[in-house]
């Protein structure tokens, strides 16, 4: 009896904990699904309500992009090849600045300061005198000064061909497609070459370096005497853009570089930022205006007003926006209705007057999207193509969803109505009387087998 006790609670105990793990609180955990076909077709928004430039462009080859997306917004021969003179010297910077430590200080060696011919600017650097890379590149890209650039390609690779094969190298990998240089400077080359557009790429890359954008803004730069040069060394900037007393000075400018050579004729890269928008401009091959003005910056300025007055930077898309209603099958019934809604907002250059409710977007969502699922899971992906560029945001869930325990429980009951019945029949009366019968049988059987043995015991004796 005592075992069949034991049986019992031991059974009840195992039901108390099949209920508890039942009604556990559910934990909730990111979906982390792969992505499926469940998608919008990839939908490109072609835009085409600006109208083109209506200004004569006295450069050869020009190009106007947004900074943020390289956007081509306005170009007249972007893909020629024509000489770059010295706005050569921002692909030289930037590796230069990757390269090296603004402290690190680096010795003119007498090749690097007589590499420089005649007639081409510098800064009377003198043989064996020092420097910081910082005033270096101060003076490379304020000053335009030749030698430093035969400094730093000696010191990063040795001789300046190693340099400026490092340099096709990095213009390769930036995107150019028609370009080649043969030295660190500019100086005039039949072999060193490039496009707008190409200049345009290098250019929109090095204007997301910080020490690069921190130097080519300066209006000027100072530079302390050496043992070499007693006296302190002064230059001023050779963008006009950017000097307030000029006739070209534009109050949106913040760089880049100029160039000149006869045979480049003038080059130029600009950049200019107005309500947060921010334009590159490429010129190259510029010639003076019909009046003697300059073409590269009349272009320059013509451009850039162009931009500023056509395209404006237009939030298509807030954060937290319900993109989608999903009903989430395995779900408890309160949390099984799911908004997926947006994580971040979406911005983009687009035509001033551009009605943003005719962008299309397409939607990817993952696969199998089932509870438990936790808030700001992230569940797919809205993406917008416009002119080839795309802009996304992920989508995530506005909610928190459980997962419904009713099958389960379901199931448990049916299991626990079973083990019921089977504990009512064992512990029935009718069972119990039974079972004592069954006993008090036995237990005769066992007393008459011990009087047979006591008989043939007593015979034995006697």
């Amino acid at each position: 009896m005592k075992k069949k006790v034991l049986i019992i609670l031991l059974i009840f105990i195992n039901l108390i904990n099949i209920f508890n793990i039942s009604f556990a609180e559910n934990n909730l955990s990111s979906n982390t699904t792969d992505n499926s076909n469940n998608s919008l077709i990839q939908t490109n928004n072609t835009i085409s309500e600006v109208p083109e430039p209506n200004f004569q462009i006295y450069s050869d080859g020009a190009i106007l992009i947004d900074s943020k997306t390289g956007n081509i917004l306005a170009q007249k021969n972007m893909d020629k090849q024509l000489y770059p003179a010295s706005i050569t010297k921002v692909l030289t910077a930037i590796i230069a600045i990757e390269k090296l430590n603004l402290d690190d200080v680096l010795t003119a060696s007498y090749s690097a300061v007589m590499s420089i011919p005649s007639g081409y600017s510098n800064a009377g650097i003198k043989d064996g005198e020092q420097f910081t890379v910082r005033d270096l590149l101060d003076m490379f890209l304020i000053h335009s000064a030749n030698e430093i650039g035969y400094i730093f390609a000696e010191n990063i690779s040795g001789t300046v061909s190693a340099f400026a094969d490092l340099m096709n190298q990095k213009a390769v990998e930036l995107g150019c497609k028609n370009t080649h240089f043969t030295n660190p400077s500019g100086i005039q080359d039949p072999e060193h070459y490039t496009t707008a557009y190409d200049m345009a790429q290098i250019a929109r890359y090095c204007m997301k370096n910080e020490t690069f954008r921190n130097i080519v803004c300066k209006t000027s730069c100072k530079i302390a005497p050496t043992e070499l040069y007693p006296e302190e060394r002064y230059f001023k900037n050779t963008n006009s853009l950017l000097d307030s007393s000029n006739r070209y000075y534009y109050e949106y400018a913040i760089g880049v570089k100029t160039g000149f050579t006869s045979q480049a004729k003038n080059c130029f890269i600009g950049c200019s930022v107005k309500n947060d928008v921010e334009l590159i401009i490429v010129l190259l091959g510029a010639e003076a205006t019909e009046t003697g003005l300059s073409g590269r910056y009349t272009d320059a300025i013509n451009l850039f007003n162009y931009g500023f007055d056509n395209y404006v930077n237009k939030n298509i898309l807030n954060s937290n926006t319900i993109i989608k209603e999903l009903e989430i099958k395995n779900a408890t019934k309160e949390t099984k209705n799911l908004d997926i809604i947006t994580k971040n907002s979406i911005s983009a250059l687009l035509p001033i007057n551009y009605d943003i409710s005719k962008l299309q977007y397409s939607i990817d969502l993952n696969e199998n999207i089932v509870a438990p699922i936790a808030k700001d899971s992230v569940l797919g992906k809205i993406t917008y193509n416009i002119d080839g560029v795309t802009y996304s945001a992920d989508l995530i869930a506005n909610n928190d969803v459980f997962k419904s325990n009713t099958i389960i429980i379901i199931l448990q009951i049916f299991v626990a109505i079973i083990i019921l019945i089977i504990l009512a029949k064992i512990i029935s009366p009718k069972s119990m009387k039974k079972n004592k019968k069954k006993y008090n049988k036995k237990l005769k059987v066992k007393s008459k087998d011990n009087n047979d043995y006591n008989s043939i015991y007593k015979f034995k004796i006697e």
